[in-house]
């Protein structure tokens, strides 16, 4: 099988199949990620993609569902997509849904009717790294979107019925900058079609641009306590809540 950069998962898609439909990441700018920048974003082609879905059981046995990979799999055309799923259902008939890592803006050339038919076909909770709803923060870590281009896909996507799996980088603001990363994100997400809300706890990785700012004192990381300030008050904001599972790691 094709994995470019080998396996990136959840936890929680331990038992999961995994599919390469797109190689390194479509964006590659995130001042905080270190993952997949040893390679450049590519399309994989669609024969490689059905050699591999061939090839899933020999590895992964009869897994009930399919994890895409790379670092934005759902950047991939829809017409790839279904394709995909197609063949997905054909060779595989244990899988019952399809996720994978998603951006944002995968999702901005595929239209509501699109996205019905794609969840119809099976894809369900892809996970989103939206990260912040504060525009000050996703500016500064460069994301690439806005947050009402954020809340612009997040409502396609609640409108075509597929749920999603959508983080919450907690101190990704830094010192001082929590209650507001917390209160905008909160408010991004209200009466999301939201299954699991994925909250994770920054990390300055080495060799990351957010590294090197720390290093010269232009980013100061957020205290313990106050990322757990900053949680409390996200999940206070949280108004219109769609039987989300909050899932919270501290490192």
């Amino acid at each position: 099988m094709h994995f470019t950069t080998g396996i990136n998962r959840p936890p929680y898609e331990a038992q999961s199949g995994f599919l390469q439909v797109t190689s390194g990441c479509s964006h590659k700018s995130c001042t905080f990620c270190g993952y997949f920048k040893e390679c450049s974003f590519q399309f994989s082609p669609m024969s490689e993609i059905a050699e591999d879905v061939k090839e899933i059981p020999k590895y992964f046995g009869e897994p009930e569902r399919i994890f895409l990979q790379s670092a934005d799999a759902f950047a991939a055309s829809y017409d790839t997509l279904m394709q995909t799923a197609y063949l997905i259902h054909k060779y595989l008939p244990s899988v019952k849904t399809i996720g994978g890592y998603a951006r944002i803006d995968n999702f901005i050339d595929k239209t509501t009717d699109q996205l019905r038919k794609m969840k119809d076909i099976g894809y369900s909770d892809p996970y989103i790294g939206v990260e912040s709803g504060d525009d000050v923060i996703l500016k500064r870590v460069h994301k690439g979107y806005d947050a009402k281009t954020a809340r612009e896909q997040l409502e396609k996507l609640t409108v075509a019925g597929m749920p999603i799996i959508a983080n919450f980088l907690n101190g990704l603001g830094g010192k001082d900058y929590g209650l507001s990363h917390a209160q905008k994100t909160a408010e991004l997400y209200d009466g999301i079609n939201i299954s699991m809300i994925e909250v994770s706890s920054l990390t300055l990785v080495p060799k990351t641009n957010l590294y090197y700012q720390m290093t010269k004192g232009k980013f100061i990381e957020a205290a313990e306590i106050e990322r757990l300030q900053e949680m409390q008050e996200f999940l206070r904001k949280l108004t219109i809540f769609i039987r989300s599972y909050f899932n919270a790691v501290f490192r």
